[in-house]
């Protein structure tokens, strides 16, 4: 009962974002937000021509969306433009997702984040696997290596040891799923470093995570989910990519070649675009670590559904967003399926990237300043890095970093 009630009250939530503003929306009409909205359109203007791929750019500030503005092509064959309801693939931005599952299914006792990997696969060898828990999963910091092969001779130690229906390492790498992406976990012996004391970002660990939730649910990984998230958050059209499922509305990932064309004795370069994603892109298939397809709407639900704490309580949200471990990255930590930006010039940030095939994607949120914004873009050939700092630079002129906490509706 209480998770039928809760269920109506985050749609009726959700239903203020239910528009599909596939235009830009402008809802406050102060003159900082005029200039903010003017400078993000010469940003990425310039950035995404309107015959080739490009990016979709939304923020939200409090319960309004500020901007939604699509730049280039969501698929060049029909020259189809990006809206706000075009289907992504959010890469890696998928794994917080899963651990939110995780933690549901924590809250509902039917596992702990404290359970052992070795508890839900036995078959693996190495007793370290009693040591590394669900935890260390969520945060990068298991010490479990990226031992999936690459080359000609680690696909020889692999088939050595291991069974596989690939024929090839090029086809392992460009097939694979999530069962036998973490099979060489069976006869791994030794680790990185000690569960729990560094961070090194991979992506098998996410990988077990479906395989722990259908064990935990008896259910399938995307049937679970639709029916735990997405549809609760109002995320109808969200998905998991799957080699033979057709995807409406999705666009197509592309990536930049350039070559010289010599016509007339004159040296042109030429800008070739060709599709990157299933069967041309190395490890694009796998789902918990980063095949979710939703649209920019869609994900800004999925946003608010999180602050409203309709999944997972608040104070298991708080360990989410709270860093566990210092990453590579200056000034940032991460914590359970987030990065946590913490700079001393400007507020706290959470957020997340991703990068699989052509697509590069980009959400990020200022909590105190209750601001959220994504770059959902189906190329990969730009800066996300340096635009992001850009348009945080363009939230500091319009003093909307400043260190006052709004009130955020849903809280």
């Amino acid at each position: 009962m209480k998770t039928f009630i809760n269920s109506i009250i985050l749609l009726a939530i959700l239903a203020l974002y239910g528009c599909n503003s596939q235009t830009k929306t402008v809802t406050n009409n102060s003159t900082n937000n005029n200039e903010m909205n003017k400078e993000i359109d010469t940003l990425f203007s310039s950035l995404f021509r309107e015959n080739e791929p490009g990016a979709y750019v939304l923020i939200a500030k409090g319960d309004s969306i500020v901007y939604s503005q699509g730049f280039g092509l969501a698929c060049l064959d029909t020259n189809t433009p990006l809206t706000d309801s075009t289907m992504m693939n959010i890469c890696s931005v998928s794994k917080q997702f899963s651990a939110v599952a995780l933690c549901m299914l924590a809250e509902q006792g039917k596992l702990s984040l404290d359970d052992s990997v070795k508890k839900f696969f036995p078959n693996f060898k190495a007793d370290f696997f009693n040591h590394i828990t669900l935890r260390h999963l969520m945060s990068h910091t298991s010490g479990l290596p990226d031992a999936r092969p690459r080359t000609q001779e680690q696909w020889n130690k692999y088939i050595a040891t291991n069974k596989t229906k690939y024929k090839s390492v090029e086809e392992f790498k460009l097939y694979c799923e999530e069962e036998e992406s973490c099979r060489y976990m069976e006869q791994l012996d030794s680790l990185a470093f000690e569960p729990g004391t560094l961070y090194e970002y991979q992506n098998p660990t996410f990988q077990l995570m479906l395989m722990i939730i259908e064990q935990t649910t008896g259910e399938k990984f995307d049937t679970w989910m639709h029916n735990n998230i997405f549809l609760p958050a109002g995320m109808t059209n969200t998905t998991y990519f799957e080699p033979n499922k057709y995807i409406p509305s999705a666009a197509t990932a592309y990536d930049l070649s350039i070559f010289d064309d010599e016509e007339d004795n004159i040296n042109r370069k030429e800008r070739l675009w060709k599709e990157c994603e299933y069967g041309s892109a190395n490890f694009f298939g796998t789902k918990a670590d980063g095949g979710l397809y939703t649209t920019p709407l869609e994900f800004l639900k999925w946003d608010k559904a999180i602050y409203s704490n309709s999944f997972i309580s608040q104070s298991l949200r708080n360990e989410f967003h709270k860093g566990r471990i210092d990453t590579d990255i200056p000034y940032t930590q991460y914590g359970y399926g987030w990065f946590i930006e913490q700079r001393p010039d400007r507020p706290k940030k959470i957020y997340h990237t991703g990068d699989n095939g052509g697509f590069l994607i980009f959400e990020g949120r200022y909590p105190e300043q209750n601001l959220f914004y994504l770059i959902f873009a189906n190329r990969p050939d730009w800066n996300r890095e340096e635009v992001v700092e850009q348009m945080d630079s363009i939230f500091e002129r319009a003093n909307w970093l400043d260190n006052v906490v709004l009130p955020h509706t849903y809280s």
